[in-house]
């Protein structure tokens, strides 16, 4: 059975790769075989995770990209095949995290802004580096949510939007490829510890709060984010298209 979570000779592109969850699916990816490119907008964040990848004994490429321009993500697929030859999986992972504002209070901009990270950069995405999956023959697309796609968050409205549009779009676009060979679905985290989070875990009212809430009673630790993808991107999730994989310590289940 372990031989179904070998990865090797699999090519996977990890958006928002260079930190936090990204880059750890982008370690455990290579950890199991695959080789990686990893890809965001800042390219010191890239060359530190891709030296830490390549020390590991992984194999691994990065190239900047903003997952909001189309252009970026047709160099990113270029890039790619160039190094590499094909693709066979891609992590949507690039996104930005909630802008906390009562809808009243929530401006225009910055509702257009997590929209066009966090859902129409996970279309591009799809449409451009999944299309090359596409005519290869076939693979696995992970679109990474939340479990603000599944429930909603106060003071969360666009991230919350954002998130489920995701779910919309990993089941719409699972049906359309499924007779292809390319499976699409989600992985759903709830908090996990990373330095993006920091700030709002480490909170003195706001942490205690949702660590309560959280049936596990701890946060998740960026080193748990990866197997989930391991497993998608497998040959052990072969039959598995259109779902979303919650990482959540039980938040959803109550």
């Amino acid at each position: 059975m372990s031989g179904m979570f070998d990865l090797t000779g699999k090519v996977a592109v990890v958006t928002g790769g260079g930190r936090g969850i990204g880059r750890a699916i982008a370690e455990a990816l290579a950890a199991h075989g695959a080789k990686v490119m990893i890809a965001s907008r800042s390219e010191a964040t890239l060359k530190e995770a891709a030296a830490a990848i390549a020390a590991q004994g992984g194999t691994v490429r990065h190239h900047a990209c903003d997952v909001t321009k189309a252009e970026d993500l047709e160099a990113l697929r270029d890039a790619t095949l160039e190094a590499f030859g094909r693709i066979d999986i891609l992590v949507n992972n690039a996104g930005i995290d909630p802008h906390y504002a009562s809808m009243e209070k929530t401006d225009p901009a910055e509702w257009q802004k997590i929209v066009d990270v966090n859902l129409t950069g996970v279309f591009l995405g799809c449409r451009i580096v999944g299309t090359a999956i596409l005519e290869g023959g076939g693979g696995s697309i992970i679109n990474i949510s939340s479990i603000a796609g599944h429930t909603g968050l106060k003071r969360q409205v666009p991230y919350c939007a954002t998130k489920g549009g995701v779910e919309q779009l990993t089941k719409a676009l699972a049906l359309d490829w499924a007779e292809k060979g390319v499976r699409v679905n989600a992985i759903a985290y709830a908090f996990i510890a990373t330095d993006l989070t920091s700030g709002v875990l480490g909170h003195e009212h706001i942490g205690p709060k949702l660590q309560a809430r959280t049936p596990m009673n701890r946060f998740g630790r960026v080193e748990e984010t990866g197997g989930a993808a391991v497993f998608l991107a497998s040959d052990a999730a072969s039959y598995v298209t259109g779902s979303t994989l919650l990482v959540d310590g039980g938040w959803t289940a109550g």
